[in-house]
Formats: structure tokens, C-alpha cells, sequence
């Protein structure tokens, strides 16, 4: 199974998983020049930026670890994007999800809400 194929499962497994918490998923793999949003979820309260991380069990480097600063900045970038094209009054939210997959296999859903926010990018 090949890296896309892998990132697949994983936003497909993020998005049922939001869906059973509630959420409605406005939009997949955002993008813009230099920027993209895996996934773009909304409820009553909060637009969530969603950033999936899909890794093996034994991967070197976690996804929570993988979003690092200039990642950060890009996907702020991106939901700043959407959010002129899309107005609306819900508090925006940057969250992490990392999936970890075994084979063709989602063996565990770990999710970061409000893992980071536009302070330090303003």
C-alpha cells in the first residue's frame, strides 16, 4: 500500500470519526496555493482544521511531531483562505489527528482539539 493510499484510510477514518462526535464535514483536502486542510468539520460551536497523520505502528517520527511550525503556518494560511470564502461565525479550531495503521488496518485514532492556535503566527 502506497503513502496516498495509507493518508486515504486515515482521513476517511478521522472523518467517521468526527461524524460520530457530532461534527458535519464541510470539506476534504482543501487547497491553495502552498497550503492544504485534510479536512474541514463544523458543529455548533467550532470550524475544525483538521490535520490527519496516518503512520505505522513503528514509525520513527509520531504525527503529532510531523505538524511542525512552517506546517502550522500553512494550514493557518489555508484556513484563513477558506474562512474569506466561506464566511461564518463559529470559533475556528486547529486540531491534529494521528491515525495509526497496521496493513490496510485502522488500529488507533489519537486526536489533539485546539492542538495549536494563531498566536504565535500573527
Amino acid at each position: 500500500m502506497n503513502s496516498v493510499e495509507i493518508g486515504c484510510i486515515g482521513e476517511d477514518s478521522v472523518c467517521a470519526y468526527l461524524i460520530k462526535m457530532g461534527y458535519e464535514i464541510v470539506e476534504r483536502n482543501y487547497r491553495i496555493r502552498g497550503g492544504e486542510i485534510d479536512i474541514i468539520a463544523v458543529n455548533s460551536d467550532y470550524i475544525a482544521f483538521v490535520e490527519v497523520k496516518s503512520r505505522n505502528p513503528h514509525s520513527m517520527v509520531g504525527g503529532f511531531e510531523a505538524v511542525n511550525r512552517r506546517k502550522k503556518g500553512l494550514i493557518i494560511k489555508t484556513a484563513e483562505d477558506f474562512c474569506r470564502k466561506h464566511p461564518n461565525m463559529l470559533q475556528p479550531r486547529y486540531d491534529i489527528a494521528q491515525v495509526t495503521i497496521s496493513g490496510n488496518r485502522v488500529i488507533g485514532i489519537d486526536y489533539i482539539q485546539n492542538a495549536y492556535d494563531t498566536t504565535d503566527f500573527l
